[in-house]
């Protein structure tokens, strides 16, 4: 009985401990959800107009990153992500003139660190560098001029990731990211679900 016993606890702990490295090495992962561009571009010359609004839509992407569990229940990790929003286009129009305001998609490499209120489940806390590549286009007597910028920022947020399979996270995260430039206004915020396959 006593063998039986001890035997029952080392397994327990064993498997305490096994899943308290779900969130050590590397992972790959994709990610969809809510996105809202809040922009206010003053107006850029004499006929052109100003852009005050914010525009609302859906957004997919992917993601690279590798975690490590430095003290127990301390991960610290790292992640490189590509995202594409669709039909988030923008614009207002003047007298003599139309301006539209495509944001083309992101780049984003962050940091984060998260507290393991369980084995399997991970609340943490994100930030880092935003870049999303934006197209703006100007419209005057039917002639159309397009130019393409890289707008470089940075970006904090949190959730919460919780293992599903040996293998398998699912995560819900908030982040906000500030674009603005000078006088300019270019917030973004999102609402993410992903999935990660854990290596």
């Amino acid at each position: 009985m006593k063998t039986r016993i001890l035997t029952a606890a080392a397994l327990a702990c064993w498997s305490t401990h096994a899943s308290a490295q779900d969130f050590n090495g590397p992972s790959i992962g994709v990610q969809a959800g809510w996105n809202s561009t809040d922009v206010r571009l003053p107006t850029a010359s004499a006929g052109i107009p100003g852009v005050d609004r914010s525009s609302d839509a859906f957004v997919g992407g992917a993601f690279l990153a590798y975690d490590y569990e430095v003290v127990p229940q301390v991960v610290i990790g790292a992640q490189a992500e590509f995202n594409l929003a669709a039909s988030d286009e923008f614009g207002a129009a003047g007298d003599i003139a139309r301006i539209e305001v495509d944001p083309q998609y992101a780049f984003d490499l962050t940091a984060r660190a998260g507290y393991l209120a369980t084995p399997a489940t991970l609340i943490y806390v994100r930030g880092g560098y935003s870049n999303a590549r934006v197209r703006t286009t100007i419209t005057t007597n039917a002639q159309k001029a397009s130019s393409s910028d890289n707008r470089d920022g940075w970006m904090v947020g949190g959730g919460v990731e919780r293992m599903i399979t040996d293998h398998v996270s699912a995560r819900l995260e908030y982040r906000y990211a500030d674009l603005g430039e000078g006088p300019e206004k270019f917030d973004r915020h999102q609402v993410l679900v992903g999935a990660a396959y854990r290596f």
